[in-house]
């Protein structure tokens, strides 16, 4: 019976070298001196979102300023960062948290996204990852990852998979998976999960890709079935279940959520952002309510969220090349 309980540089460091020429309008003794905006580049209820507003409520307490979540949707991060180079960003008051989407993928899809990490945008924090898992609906047979992969590779482009959208990260983790194991199974967009998760337990699609807190309630009333995470790891939250990397070594196309900076934000308020950050992630209480929700607290240096970063837009270049994203 399986087990499932339920409860991330280079030109980065040259970047922060350069902010040293940069006059500081905020300091470590004064910083911060009003309230603090997390632009979140989607509507309130998805996984950015979520991080942002628990986050932010330790924040407000920790900084004794309060740090507002200001949702932005449109263009898959681009009329975020338009609103936050419209929020002075200059005196450390204002950052972007989101997944890594908006600097891997939509610059895949999207002329108007010329930001760049370490130029335009700098990397403050990590704050969390979150596994996405490979879905099944009971009517294919399929009850392993195993199984799967053969009934797809039986039957070539007989079966389809719903994704939250074309370019999501949802989308590119099954667009590796099948250049990785030359699998042919088609893939039919929806406009996010709230309309992917119903077209799967429906039966409109055979498979999906989908977080685990959308699908939890569907899992244990049988109507789906998890066969494997697109995480480096298997989940703590489900660890019957296997993680593609084992099958397809290196494979990670986990969700990273983490702050990040205009380029002119200054040192002081990056510093202080990032090792609040790290502290606010340890804190039991946030750990239990993370895990909870399966997402991961994280935290670390904006140095190590660059190279996650990185990491992440290599991933998603190739598997955004397989998938055939061009730019609109």
């Amino acid at each position: 019976m399986m087990r499932i309980h339920w409860p991330a540089l280079g030109y980065v460091f040259g970047a922060f070298a350069a902010l040293a020429c940069i006059p500081l309008g905020a300091s470590a003794q004064t910083y911060p001196s009003k309230p603090i905006k997390f632009i979140v580049p989607y509507a309130p209820g998805g996984l950015p979102d979520t991080v942002a507003r628990w986050v932010s409520q330790r924040l407000t307490e920790r900084l004794g300023q309060s740090v507002v979540v200001d949702n932005k949707p449109g263009g898959n991060g681009v009329v975020a960062y338009q609103a936050l180079l419209q929020s002075t960003p200059s005196d450390g008051h204002a950052f972007i948290v989101s997944d890594g989407s908006m600097l891997s993928i939509t610059p895949q899809i999207n002329k108007n996204a010329t930001y760049r990490i370490g130029h335009e945008l700098l990397p403050v924090s990590m704050i969390a990852t979150s596994p996405l898992f490979i879905v099944a609906h009971p009517k294919t047979g399929v009850t392993s990852f195993k199984e799967f992969v053969e009934a797809v590779k039986a039957k070539p482009n007989e079966y389809a998979y719903g994704s939250s959208g074309i370019g999501s990260t949802h989308h590119l983790t099954m667009e590796a998976l099948k250049a990785a194991l030359n699998l042919d199974v088609r893939h039919v967009p929806f406009r996010g999960s709230g309309q992917s998760t119903p077209a799967l337990v429906g039966g409109q699609v055979d498979f999906s890709v989908a977080a685990l807190p959308s699908i939890a309630g569907f899992v244990k009333a049988g109507q789906v079935k998890l066969l494997a995470s697109n995480a480096r790891e298997r989940s703590k939250q489900a660890p019957d279940v296997p993680a593609v990397a084992e099958t397809v070594p290196g494979f990670d196309f986990a969700v990273v959520v983490g702050v990040l900076a205009a380029k002119d934000t200054p040192q002081a308020a990056i510093d202080r952002i990032s090792k609040e950050i790290a502290e606010v992630v340890k804190m039991p209480e946030v750990i239990k309510t993370f895990h909870d929700a399966v997402i991961e607290p994280v935290g670390g240096s904006p140095a190590e969220y660059g190279k996650a970063i990185e990491r992440e837009n290599a991933a998603m270049a190739k598997a955004g090349k397989a998938a055939q994203l061009t730019a609109f």
